[in-house]
């Protein structure tokens, strides 16, 4: 079975990296490392290429919005050649709130502007000359001055709303699902996929511990944060069987913030969102979203209490020795 892990933003960079080691010892798929308001995605992927030297590396994701599509592009050939061909680059929109509050610029029109930053990017990575005009970018005799190993770097783009979703499978390699009902994203992907193929993966909040109600709470923390902050996937969720869920959460958070919201997340959301509990409840609750279609779980780490010890859990959780 193929299975990713992500390394995000609750770890310092040298927990990402020490995580990444015990992980270049294991048959892991894929590495994906976020991007929020901290680390550096390119950087953190240039070191982890280095730590575990076979897995494939993911940007998980990248927002559009950040970087100019050249700059995206030089980015990953970058790293594509220190890596050795083994980069995906996972590409996302992210939010009005980071958007215009954390970079500055308007979020505007955000479904023709991924579809430009991935028609620049592919020309830019296939070593042709670019002359560009669009809606957004006008780019004049444009060449890469490096060869990345490959001429075609995989490009998966986050997708939640409906014409994010059409677009993916229009024009991506691969697709980046998150906090996604386990009932809606199998009616999806059986939808999209009978259109056109591409690889779906999920990445899903995971909690591991030999106690599993100390894995739940965690659990109801994190995804109470994204319900809590997050607008559109509390919107997103709200459309897709969690109406009240989202509701009782958000308001909770508004009066008090995250010190009680998360006892709020039900059974039912926790169950369909995340996978928590002892590691022989996990892996159950792995096969379960298998079962949806997704080509490629991802499995995001969520610490309790010493890092590095409950990395070692999840790892041996999910992740077989080589």
């Amino acid at each position: 079975m193929r299975i990713a892990c992500s390394l995000g933003s609750l770890l310092s960079v040298n927990q990402v990296l020490d995580c990444s080691q015990i992980l270049s010892k294991t048959s892991v798929d894929t590495i994906w490392i976020p991007e929020t308001w901290g680390m550096e995605n390119f950087s953190m992927l240039t070191m982890i290429a280095q730590k575990a030297s076979k897995p494939k590396i993911g940007s998980s994701i990248i927002n559009i919005f950040s970087r100019s599509p050249a700059s995206i592009a030089m980015g990953s050939a970058t790293v594509d050649i220190i890596s050795n061909g083994r980069l995906i680059l996972g590409l996302g929109v992210s939010s009005t709130s980071i958007v215009e509050d954390f970079h500055g610029y308007e979020f505007k029109n955000p479904i023709l502007r991924m579809k430009e930053y991935v028609e620049i990017i592919k020309i830019i990575l296939s070593g042709n000359p670019v002359n560009y005009s669009g809606k957004f970018f006008e780019l004049k005799n444009f060449t890469l001055l490096i060869k990345p190993p490959r001429e075609k770097i995989p490009i998966y783009l986050a997708a939640v709303n409906k014409k994010m979703v059409e677009l993916t499978w229009k024009i991506a390699d691969g697709v980046i699902f998150y906090l996604r009902p386990i009932d809606e994203m199998k009616k999806t992907i059986q939808t999209m996929q009978s259109k056109r193929k591409i690889n779906v993966t999920c990445q899903i909040i995971t909690c591991v511990c030999h106690d599993s109600e100390i894995a739940i709470n965690q659990c109801k923390k994190t995804l109470a944060f994204y319900v809590s902050v997050g607008t559109i996937y509390r919107e997103f969720l709200a459309k897709n069987g969690f109406e009240s869920e989202t509701k009782n959460i958000f308001e909770e958070f508004k009066k008090s913030g995250f010190s009680s919201n998360y006892e709020l997340v039900t059974d039912k959301m926790l169950n369909s969102l995340t996978i928590a509990g002892d590691p022989e409840t996990c892996i159950k609750q792995l096969e379960k979203i298998k079962k949806t279609g997704v080509d490629l779980p991802i499995i995001q780490f969520n610490p309790i209490g010493n890092v590095i010890d409950s990395f070692r859990l999840l790892s041996n959780t999910f992740f077989e020795a080589k």
